[in-house]
């Protein structure tokens, strides 16, 4: 499920948050987007369970290649359920997302933030959101969309 967060300025989009269905204490957040230009965006990536919090900042979406929306759009698109997993990752491997379809019309989203800057001995953590496959994977293909493209937000 997806709600916006509306602390955002009014030329900046809001907040993105996928809470899980099946326990709301598991959830991520798409947050503080800002375009250096035309062809990427960055932004803030914060993901949250019991005992668990993480935090990468500067995830790169570069348009010009396949991108999140497209991933999450393609995944509503299959509201009737698909076998195996499907995965989608940013180029430097900052948030990697992997979906998987059960029985009763959920897909799983697995969210896997690992910051390339620290890859050598560095972190990586991981939550699970569960969501319908067709409303709420709708909703939150289209809140990413925006979330991603909104204009200008740009600084530098």
């Amino acid at each position: 499920m997806t709600s916006p967060h509306g602390d955002s300025p009014p030329h900046e989009p809001a907040d993105v948050v996928v809470r899980c269905r099946d326990n709301p204490s598991v959830g991520v957040r798409f947050r503080d987007r800002f375009r250096d230009d035309q062809d990427s965006a960055r932004y803030t990536v914060e993901a949250w369970a019991p005992g668990l919090t993480a935090r990468v900042d500067e995830v790169v979406a570069w348009f010009t290649d396949p991108d999140l929306a497209p991933f999450l759009e393609s995944l509503a698109a299959d509201y009737r359920g698909w076998r195996g997993e499907r995965r989608w990752r940013t180029d430097n491997r900052d948030l990697a997302v992997s979906a998987v379809f059960r029985s009763g019309g959920h897909v799983g989203l697995t969210w896997t933030l690992r910051p390339w800057r620290n890859a050598a001995g560095g972190w990586g953590a991981s939550v699970t959101t569960w969501l319908e496959a067709g409303e709420q994977m709708s909703a939150l293909a289209a809140g990413i969309r925006h979330f991603l493209t909104a204009s200008p937000g740009c600084r530098g």
